[in-house]
């Protein structure tokens, strides 16, 4: 990268990221770009001289969240007038320049594939202009930028290995937001890995907004078995799968590889099938649970998480009762759950009536909260007794004598220090569990 912005005398900018683990990438991606810009990275607001917000569209709830916070920061800018805000990702991208008219004290608004122009953007904004760079790309994966790891833990870390999206399911703003399907070559997605196993990293999450559909030299069963085979102690994570794109080959090379994690999430989103067709997720419940179990005919210990939607256009009580129903079948072991939010721009805001009352939609998912909840504890009881190789990734929140890590199967592993060190594999007995967390002891 080469740029004519370069900052002479050094300011700082302080990132806060809101959303999905792509978005946590792409904070990473920002904070390359603008270093090798000139800029340094702060810890705290108060040493910024730009807070750059990257945002969600996923739902409404996140983009409040975000407008309260630009609100929130006015209070700051009163007191250190030089201070600007600018307004990264999704919202960025669907809002453009109406959120700077809504929020005055917003400089500068950039989608997800105009990050290489920030150092132009933000040198536009010192000379007191307001700008929004929000076009699409058809091409843009940042391939090139190795990215600055950004409050990490030195263990685990995010590798984004395409973006974009064009299922157009009917209740989504991706591919509005990131535009159509683009995947990276492969030798940088494995470089870059190999590069995080050098530096001491110990785990890789491949991210997508369905890496199923990766598509460059090879297909995504062979890019992560490239991954998986740079070292037997780097374990692989992926996310997220489309279930009508989860292959038989993909669960081949997990089943032949200990060190790709025991965990898929698959998102279902709904157990009724009319459900399913109206928000044209292209598949129905029989071809869902025909791939659920034959996950398990491959790796019995597998793990599988989902996303679910409660209160959907329509949806009825028999629709409700079968999403509960498709719970009881597949005794997840984790749930994204949320209330439908209508979004604008998405095929069900220009076609479909939001008419399931709110009240309605939040009785829903408590009962669908609930019964996981159930789930997840039963499923965990049957953990008491085994022992599982853990990653440690660091001090447990509530005391320091003990440490956490996580399984294969992605959960949570909560022991007594011991002479246990971030960064190595220990093996855990479980003793005690709770609906979220395994509780266990070192074993020598």
């Amino acid at each position: 990268m080469q740029f004519d912005f370069l900052v002479s005398n050094m300011e700082n900018i302080y990132i806060e990221t809101y959303g999905c683990q792509m978005n946590f990438a792409d904070s990473e991606v920002i904070a390359a770009i603008l270093t090798k810009a000139g800029y340094g990275v702060c810890e705290s607001v108060e040493d910024a001289d730009f807070i750059l917000i990257n945002t969600c569209a996923i739902r409404d709830n996140a983009e409040q969240r975000v407008r309260h916070r630009v609100r929130e920061l006015k209070a700051l800018q009163s007191r250190r007038h030089n201070l600007r805000v600018g307004v990264l990702g999704c919202m960025a991208e669907r809002l453009q320049s109406r959120l700077m008219a809504e929020e005055e004290n917003v400089s500068f608004v950039c989608g997800p594939d105009a990050y290489r122009r920030l150092p132009e953007m933000l040198a536009q904004v010192r000379r007191g202009q307001k700008t929004a760079e929000v076009d699409l790309s058809t091409t843009e994966t940042y391939a090139d930028i190795e990215p600055v790891r950004l409050a990490g833990n030195g263990i685990s870390a995010y590798i984004s290995i395409m973006r974009g999206c064009q299922n157009y399911c009917a209740y989504c703003v991706v591919p509005y937001t990131r535009g159509r399907e683009r995947s990276r070559d492969p030798e940088t997605i494995v470089h870059e890995a190999r590069t995080l196993f050098e530096q001491g990293y110990r785990e890789v999450t491949l991210l997508g907004q369905n890496v199923n559909s990766y598509s460059s030299s090879c297909d995504f069963p062979e890019l992560i078995r490239q991954v998986a085979e740079i070292d037997s102690q780097l374990r692989v994570r992926f996310a997220t799968s489309h279930p009508k794109d989860l292959s038989d080959k993909l669960l081949e090379v997990m089943s032949a590889h200990d060190n790709i994690c025991r965990c898929i999430h698959l998102p279902v989103q709904s157990g009724s099938n009319r459900m399913l067709k109206l928000m044209n997720r292209k598949y129905t419940v029989e071809w869902y649970l025909d791939r659920v179990g034959t996950i398990r005919r491959y790796m019995p210990d597998c793990s599988i998480t989902t996303d679910v939607i409660a209160g959907f256009s329509t949806e009825t009580h028999d629709d409700h009762e079968a999403t509960l129903e498709l719970f009881r079948k597949v005794r997840y072991d984790y749930a994204y759950m949320f209330k439908y939010s209508l979004r604008e721009g998405t095929y069900a805001w220009k076609h479909l009536a939001d008419d399931i009352p709110e009240e309605e939609k939040t009785r829903r998912l408590n009962e669908i909260i609930s019964l996981q909840g159930e789930i997840a504890l039963e499923n965990n009881k049957k953990e008491v007794g085994k022992e599982y190789e853990v990653l440690v990734e660091g001090e447990s929140h509530r005391s320091k004598e003990q440490l956490f890590g996580r399984n294969s199967q992605n959960k949570v592993l909560v022991f007594d220090r011991g002479d246990a060190v971030p960064g190595t594999y220990r093996t855990v007995r479980v003793k005690n569990v709770t609906a979220a967390t395994l509780i266990g002891t070192l074993v020598q």
